[in-house]
């Protein structure tokens, strides 16, 4: 199972993940992770991104897929993956699509969760008194719903054009949303892995 999966920052998208990882044996893949773990491994990509990162500057979109090809071609996403926090915009879809024909791995899915900015601003607002993440202040949160919207409503509707989107509602109790998820996956048999 080859799985996009996104929502913003405070949709849970990084719970459920996880959930979907355990239930179906394949890895969660996230970008941002990548990147962390080229740098500090030293890989060549790693260096010229750290190079890159020094200078203040952002690490480019041909880099970030680089990484993105190395890890898909690891043993362990042979069977499938699910990919957090790419693609963002449509240049990277595009790109992505590439690559997975190239490795012979179509998308099967990806998976929208629909959660209310209200929502994500009272679970962030909740994170940043508790657990005083700067990233949940309130004001950061609501400029980068702003950008998410921006930038991830043209990657959904091409994912709705080429009937691979799926939208879940993503407020609630936990397991009630993985339950959703489970169900929008494009399984062969949703209750082996819906608990």
């Amino acid at each position: 199972m080859r799985i996009v999966f996104f929502g913003p920052n405070g949709s849970g998208k990084g719970t459920q993940a996880e959930r979907i990882k355990n239930a179906l044996q394949i890895p969660h893949i996230s970008t941002g992770d990548l990147l962390r773990a080229a740098v500090k491994a030293a890989t060549p990509l790693g260096l010229k991104a750290k190079e890159v990162m020094a200078a203040g500057q952002l690490v480019s979109d041909e880099m970030v897929l680089g990484m993105l090809e190395d890890r898909l071609r690891e043993p362990d996403a042979r069977k499938g993956f699910i990919l957090d926090g790419y693609p963002r915009n449509l240049a990277q879809c595009t790109a992505l699509e590439a690559l997975l024909a190239r490795l012979n791995q179509p998308l099967d899915v990806a998976i929208k969760l629909d959660v209310p900015d209200s929502a994500i601003l009272a679970r962030c607002e909740l994170r940043f008194k508790t657990e005083h993440r700067p990233d949940d202040d309130p004001a950061i949160v609501r400029k980068r719903l702003d950008i998410y919207r921006e930038q991830t409503a043209p990657v959904a509707e091409h994912f709705e054009q080429i009937g691979k989107l799926r939208h879940v509602d993503g407020v609630g109790d936990v397991d009630e949303v993985s339950r959703r998820i489970f169900a929008a996956l494009p399984l062969q048999s949703n209750t082996e892995v819906a608990r």
